[in-house]
């Protein structure tokens, strides 16, 4: 393991004022962002889309590190250059999701496991030759009335610990994304407890298999009611109950951060990542930013809609988000900025 490579990585990736945007979307999930707008559901239009957004002006002064897909880190722009390249020129770190997705948890109904371990270190030297540098798996814990389990949460954290520690031999930064859904009627004092335990697993399943706390990501959900809870609950609380989990749970070791979105609405996420900054700002061990997909990117998606025509339109949509979000990381967001 080369630490100070990792590290160098890592405060790349938090640099400040700048977040992560994550467009390593399945096929199965990108084509069910496309299906309803219209898009046709092949690589072209897959390939159009993500050259979009690698190639709108000046993403490099919001964004630090872009996720891809695999199909991503093998496509060109419609002139032949490269993805890869283009995200140099911007100054963003490339990096990959290695997750083989999430499946039935045999033994334990409603509940996922994450594959993917099988080859993972083979694979990981393939991609930081091609010159990626940071990778993403995420785990799934859902909540209802009888899940989480002790043992789901268990197996996970190991997976999520297995990956991390063959991301840093092969001189690759984890981003660990144990992402408890928002899908259900929880309260918010449900999604705290439940994310707690799910971070306390986690860092004893890091520190168990010698993971560096320093050249690795927290990529967490947010804590949040489910999104059908009958109370959702105000910016302000959902900031109070992050950050103090966050640091109950999170070694001050870690460089940072980053929330995914999780199916939040774009302005909610902004809105609830200001207010965190607001808030806590001056006793935050980590940076504390952005690593979000649909939050980021799906109001553009909305105006491209597979027309090139729409192309410039959609790419000034997407900056105004990731400058928003940046705004949002100094505390400096208010949600009328989004209105004009």
């Amino acid at each position: 393991m080369n630490l100070a490579e990792l590290k160098s990585t890592a405060s790349r990736l938090m640099a400040p004022d700048k977040g992560l945007i994550a467009m390593d979307e399945s096929l199965s999930t990108i084509n069910k962002r496309f299906e309803p707008l219209g898009i046709p559901l092949t690589e072209e239009y897959r390939r159009k889309y993500r050259e979009l957004i690698v190639t709108t002006p000046n993403l490099g002064e919001c964004i630090s590190g872009a996720i891809l897909f695999d199909e991503t880190v093998h496509q060109s722009t419609a002139d032949g250059k490269p993805f890869l390249d283009v995200l140099k020129e911007h100054g963003i770190v490339a990096g990959i999701k290695v997750d083989e997705g999430a499946v039935d948890m045999e033994g334990f109904p409603g509940e996922k496991i994450t594959e993917g371990l099988d080859g993972l270190g083979t694979r990981l030297a393939d991609y930081y030759h091609k010159g990626l540098r940071f990778a993403k798996w995420r785990a799934v814990i859902n909540i209802t009335e009888h899940t989480p389990t002790a043992p789901a949460i268990k197996a996970n954290a190991y997976n999520l610990a297995r990956y991390a520690a063959l991301c840093q031999q092969a001189g690759l930064v984890p981003i660990v994304e144990p992402e408890v859904l928002m899908d259900g009627t929880h309260t918010l004092q449900r999604c705290l407890e439940v994310t707690t335990e799910v971070l306390h697993a986690v860092f004893n399943a890091l520190y168990e298999q010698r993971v560096a706390f320093e050249g690795m990501i927290l990529k967490p959900n947010m804590i949040l009611p489910g999104s059908d809870a009958t109370l959702q609950d105000e910016a302000s609380k959902i900031a109070d109950a992050t950050v103090q989990c966050f640091l109950r749970c999170v070694p001050a070791a870690v460089p940072g951060i980053a929330f995914l979105s999780g199916g939040q609405e774009a302005e909610l996420a902004t809105e609830r990542l200001n207010a965190m900054h607001v808030q806590y700002e001056q006793v935050l061990p980590w940076a504390l930013t952005f690593s979000f997909s649909r939050a980021l990117h799906q109001p553009a998606l909305e105006k491209w809609a597979g027309d090139d025509a729409n192309v410039k339109e959609a790419q000034d949509i997407l900056y105004k988000r990731a400058y928003l979000n940046n705004l949002a990381r100094r505390g400096e967001y208010t949600p009328d900025m989004g209105k004009h």
